[in-house]
């Protein structure tokens, strides 16, 4: 077998070369991963992976087989007060590379990178577009804690009368609709952070991650990374009219790089002021202000675990169809350490 060289990754230290291969690797795999989507250029992988914001520690390894990039890995790990027994793990091995062995080798580099920082447990999704990646957690003795999918709405396939009755039917007597289009707004940031907690009601299944808390510091992070991604995140909010209080918000997010797809990311409402119909009429007011000021944005892709029934009824009704599939998965790392320790 041809010799593998494992080496780290430092966006800090890594030369121009270094990054044009690792660039031509993903291109492979995202071709794989996603084949309807156009490859992402090298300017826009790399902005994106020097945007990482520092609430999240990342390490990343190539693998080189003959002066060529044949797999890469990354794991990220919470830089919070909460859920430090987590890393979230990744490998991508080229279709032409696979069954050498080069998973395992990568697997060991996170694995002691995890070990070191005292991480306990082993999260990582696969794709059931590439049923390898199933296969090989499978052997490491991983368990499927979460079962979702991605769903994709063709703009073309909308129901736009259904659109303009959730728009016609929202609650106007009960809440008032606002936008933040970028950066929220200074005075509203602790509020946002707590409206945001309401993610943590989202289901988890059988994942071992403990509620996720906003601070205002990791808001302004992440919309800084935004800005260094060049991408565009609106926010629409509903408020009660009454207390004044947040109830719930929908966001998407637009890369100039990807300018077809657009990404739905939350969509959330208070326990309290459900039953009003206040997911919908969020979800409507937003897709008809992407139709009005995105025309080119042809298709909107989400993520749901199969488990989120509410929000799966909504998008099942604007016409989102099943993409794909995605596993996640949860190992303790003494176990995976045993299996590497056996091979």
């Amino acid at each position: 077998m041809r010799q593998i060289s494992i080496r780290e990754f430092d966006i800090a230290t890594a030369s121009r070369q270094e990054f044009q291969a690792a660039h031509a690797l993903l291109v492979r795999l995202e071709a794989e991963a996603w084949p309807e989507d156009p490859p992402r250029s090298l300017e826009d992988w790399e902005r994106s992976i020097r945007s990482v914001p520092p609430f999240w520690a990342v390490h990343r390894w190539v693998a080189w087989q003959e002066g060529q990039t044949v797999a890469s890995a990354n794991v990220y790990m919470f830089d919070t007060e909460h859920n430090r027994h987590i890393a979230d793990g990744y490998i991508g091995v080229d279709p032409a590379s696979r069954r050498q062995g080069i998973a395992r080798k990568l697997l060991a580099r996170i694995v002691a990178k995890a070990e070191g920082e005292g991480r306990t447990l082993l999260v990582a999704g696969t794709d059931s577009a590439i049923p390898a990646g199933g296969m090989f957690m499978n052997r490491i003795g991983a368990r499927v804690v979460i079962v979702s999918r991605t769903n994709q709405l063709d703009l073309v396939h909308l129901d736009r009368s259904l659109m303009k009755r959730w728009c016609d039917e929202g609650p106007r007597d009960l809440f008032t609709l606002g936008w933040w289009i970028g950066p929220y707004p200074e005075e509203y940031l602790a509020p946002i952070c707590e409206l945001k907690a309401v993610m943590n009601t989202a289901p988890r299944d059988d994942l071992q991650m403990d509620d996720w808390t906003w601070t205002p510091e990791m808001l302004r992070q992440g919309e800084r990374s935004l800005t260094e991604r060049r991408t565009e995140r609106w926010t629409l909010h509903a408020r009660h009219q009454t207390s004044g209080e947040l109830a719930g918000y929908t966001e998407v997010f637009w890369e100039s790089g990807q300018p077809q797809t657009l990404w739905q990311g939350d969509t959330g409402v208070l326990p309290k002021y459900r039953g009003h119909g206040l997911g919908k009429w969020l979800k409507a007011t937003m897709i008809e202000k992407v139709r009005a000021e995105r025309p080119q944005v042809v298709r909107v892709r989400t993520g749901n675990a199969n488990s989120n029934a509410p929000m799966l009824r909504i998008n099942d009704a604007m016409r989102f169809r099943p993409y794909k599939d995605w596993t996640t998965w949860q190992v303790e790392l003494a176990r995976v350490r045993d299996y590497l320790d056996r091979q």
